[in-house]
């Protein structure tokens, strides 16, 4: 299933003691495709540098980049369908592009994406997203 995750959840789910461990080692393993863009990988280097260090980032964003699991996707165009953080907006482009069948996060801006028909965009929550590859 194709995925795009959200830096807050990746974040989460990548420390070896997290209960979302899982999680990221559904892409590592293969049982998901994560799809990311240029945007995407920026931000997560940039998130991961600061609040670890530059080369647990670089370890984290290395095995994400070399892996056959994950699908570099071009957004050519932007919905900007959220308004209240528009910096989202780049994962909102990237799930449509990917025809993703989920965001996963838990950032409350996204759930405006319930209220848009279209582009139909579905929103799950790390710890439901956990529960859907635990079943």
């Amino acid at each position: 299933m194709r995925i795009v995750f959200d830096t807050n959840s990746l974040i989460r789910s990548i420390p070896h003691k997290s209960k979302y461990r899982a999680v990221w080692e559904s892409f590592v393993e293969g049982r998901n495709i994560l799809c990311v863009s240029n945007e995407i990988i920026e931000e997560y280097t940039e998130i991961l540098q600061k609040l670890t260090d530059s080369e647990t980032a670089e370890v984290v964003v290395s095995t994400i980049v070399n892996s056959p699991f994950v699908r570099f996707i071009t957004p050519y165009y932007n919905f900007n369908l959220i308004e209240a953080d528009p910096d989202d907006n780049k994962f909102v482009d990237c799930a449509i592009a990917a025809h993703a069948r989920y965001i996963v996060t838990d950032d409350h801006h996204y759930n405006t994406l319930k209220r848009i028909p279209f582009p139909k965009v579905d929103v799950m929550s790390l710890s439901n997203f956990l529960s859907l590859i635990n079943s």
